[in-house]
């Protein structure tokens, strides 16, 4: 029998849709300075270039407005921590969007803003409790507007590394959330108590079966920083790559997280 799903973390509405906002609008600030050559840059996301990066930022916020246009579901059936491996299911028509997208909007910072008009808009005339029918099942408005952290944190640090000396600003609640949001989903896709997974100063989780740790020092311990846990959640790195560049430190016979990673798709 499969263990118990744990009691989910607790997110407050307020603070995320303000983490949100802000980290849409660091991104927006950055856009607003980019040269056509810039726009024309490659990424890190296969063909895509930075306008189309761009293009698929802004549907991390759209992305409510058209969930929020279907008909609301009967129940809840999904759950948040369902969300990051769920969208896999969604690659192709990310990528196709993000190229038609990028091709229909040949100004982004008009695009982004009316994106970011029409999803305050939304908030406003809905409560967080509003069920949307998304890939991971049907999950509470609240609880999707948790995911955009992620969408967003993870797509600024590939902006910046499009775009050398770009360096649009990570806001810390945002961060926060992402980095707290794909922890707990490592401990659900692992479930246990023997290694004990750090991500200063955002959040501590225990997973991998084995024998639990109750008092003092555990025996087996990851402890990495904030981005080096999103590129590695994100399989933007591997997790061989950040253990020979000492991005993360992992010891004990049971801390070789690279089984189970990444966690997005």
């Amino acid at each position: 029998m499969p263990p118990a799903r744990k009691r989910p973390r607790s997110y407050d509405p307020a603070r995320t849709r303000a983490a949100v906002l802000a980290q849409f609008g660091n991104v927006r600030s950055a856009v607003r300075a980019l040269t056509p050559e810039q726009f024309a840059r490659p990424t890190r996301l296969g063909d895509w270039t930075v306008r189309e990066l761009v293009a698929h930022i802004g549907t991390a916020l759209q992305a409510v407005d058209r969930l929020l246009d279907e008909p609301e579901p009967a129940r809840q059936d999904g759950h948040l921590l369902d969300w990051p491996s769920a969208i896999t299911a969604d690659a192709g028509t990310i990528a196709s969007t993000a190229h038609r997208l990028a091709a229909a909007h040949p100004d982004p910072d008009a695009y982004l803003a009316d994106v970011e008009r029409r999803f305050t808009a939304r908030l406003d005339a809905h409560p967080g409790t509003r069920l949307l029918p998304t890939s991971a099942g049907a999950l509470p408005l609240a609880d999707y507007v948790v995911t955009r952290t992620v969408e967003l944190v993870v797509h600024t640090d590939d902006l910046n590394a499009a775009v050398p000396g770009l360096d649009v600003p990570y806001d810390r609640q945002a961060l926060a959330a992402c980095v707290r949001l794909l922890a707990d989903t490592l401990a659900a896709k692992a479930p246990g108590g023997s290694t004990e997974v750090r991500v200063p100063p955002f959040a501590v989780v225990q997973c991998v079966e084995g024998p639990r740790h109750t008092r003092g020092t555990p025996p087996n311990v990851v402890e990495t920083d904030p981005l080096t846990w999103i590129r590695l959640a994100g399989g933007r790195i591997s997790w061989a790559d950040a253990l020979a560049t000492a991005e993360v430190s992992a010891g004990g016979e049971r801390a070789d997280l690279g089984p189970y990673l990444p966690l997005l798709g």
